[in-house]
């Protein structure tokens, strides 16, 4: 922007020299030739008295000193054919001044004048002198190259100008585009100072009120999730409770265990709103192999309980990846809990976990009914689910620097692969 408009001004500041220096370089080579016919006409005045009364001596003499003074060529003509000074030929100029008329005429050698003398024996005399095109032209280059230099000169003070008027308008704008790309990455502290004109300072306080209610309502909402999430720790306590009180130690345990892992996410989750930042964070790393076994050793007692064959692969670890414990914990059973939600009872399912190039690859394949067409998006589902749980797992994976991809599995079922970015190892 800073560049386009010093380019307008140069633009325009040309073309207003243009419009001024050209008529003007015209009027100075209009004034000079004017002045040096001037000169020439008030030289040859100087004559008329001498041709019209002395003899033709006495302005033979007298013609030949002003030629020297004045550098011009001089020529005096009688009305009996004879020629005084300069010789000269008779051209149509000086016959028609022979009838008593003076005149100047433009000739290719310069400008020619001549002036009609009444008063001899003989006839009109005439008087002729030549202006030649140096002398009607002298300092006329030397002008136009100052006037040249002068316009130049303006122009480049006016570029000058111009860049930092330019200067004060770009950095205003610049400070708003920087703030509000710290603002698209949640630097929802970033504010931009008022700067400029008028217009561009009430866009930058309304770019600040925008930056203070996206704060407020952000905290806001954090803590509305905070208190939803606090409020349900009354009902863990009191089902942890119950499960402690069951009578088959392993039922007890098996409860109490889901009792944990529902507290541990109930924890996550209002830590999660409690942040300052909106972003994801990964908030660590962890050994995949160890959490995916933990989660499918979990999901496995259910499957059992619904006739499922678990089909568990998983590398040998450790498999560090990018990614807190409690956040893959989440995805896994995020991705287990819609096979079990979305497919039959007695549906057998897969869960393999690989290592790939700079990748950890979690894949999870059932033999159901598959998944149900149309974009998947957060908040919508198709099977009658809150349609989170794909969402909860693809924002694990970017968090990790990775990605989630659905596909149909060889058996006609679903297939989802979660893609973990791998943490170095130690």
């Amino acid at each position: 922007m800073r560049r386009r408009l010093t380019l307008l001004v140069a633009a325009v500041g040309v073309l207003v020299m243009v419009a001024f220096l050209v008529p003007l370089a015209v009027l100075v080579r209009t004034v000079a030739a004017d002045r040096a016919t001037a000169r020439a006409t008030a030289d040859v005045q100087l004559l008329v008295t001498v041709v019209g009364t002395a003899t033709p001596e006495t302005v033979r003499l007298t013609v030949d000193q002003l030629a020297v003074d004045t550098g011009r060529e001089v020529s005096v003509f009688l009305a009996d054919g004879t020629v005084l000074g300069a010789p000269a030929p008779r051209t149509p100029a000086v016959t028609l001044a022979a009838r008593g008329r003076s005149l100047t005429v433009e000739s290719a050698a310069g400008r020619e004048v001549v002036v009609a003398v009444q008063g001899r024996p003989e006839g009109t005399g005439v008087i002729r002198t030549l202006v030649p095109r140096a002398e009607l032209t002298a300092g006329v280059t030397r002008a136009w190259l100052v006037l040249a230099l002068l316009g130049a000169l303006l122009v480049l003070v006016g570029l000058v100008v111009a860049d930092r008027l330019a200067g004060t308008l770009v950095r205003p704008i610049t400070a708003l585009s920087a703030v509000s790309h710290r603002l698209a990455n949640a630097e929802l502290d970033a504010r931009v100072e008022p700067a400029g004109p008028a217009e561009l300072r009430e866009v930058a306080g309304a770019l600040n009120h925008l930056a203070e209610r996206i704060q407020i309502l952000l905290r806001e909402e954090r803590e509305q999730v905070a208190d939803l999430s606090h409020r349900l720790r009354t009902p863990l306590t009191a089902l942890r409770l119950e499960a402690e009180s069951l009578r088959d130690p392993d039922d007890a345990a098996r409860l109490t265990a889901a009792a944990d892992g529902l507290e541990r996410a109930v924890t996550g989750v209002i830590q999660r709103a409690r942040w300052r930042s909106g972003t994801a964070a990964t908030g660590g790393g962890c050994d995949a192999a160890t959490v995916v076994g933990e989660r499918v050793t979990f999901w496995s007692v259910l499957a059992e309980d619904t006739g499922r064959t678990v089909t568990l692969d998983l590398a040998p670890g450790p498999l560090p990846v990018r990614l807190s414990g409690d956040e893959l914990a989440a995805a896994v059973d995020a991705l287990l809990g819609n096979v079990f939600a979305h497919t039959p009872d007695g549906t057998p399912f897969t869960v393999r976990l690989a290592a790939e190039p700079d990748r950890v690859a979690l894949t999870v394949a059932d033999a159901g009914p598959g998944l149900p067409p149309g974009p998947v998006r957060r908040g919508a589902s198709r099977a009658g689910s809150t349609g989170l749980g794909l969402d909860i797992a693809e924002r694990a994976a970017r968090a990790s620097g990775g990605g989630l991809e659905l596909s149909a599995a060889d058996g006609g079922g679903a297939r989802v692969v979660l893609r973990l970015g791998a943490a170095p190892s130690a």
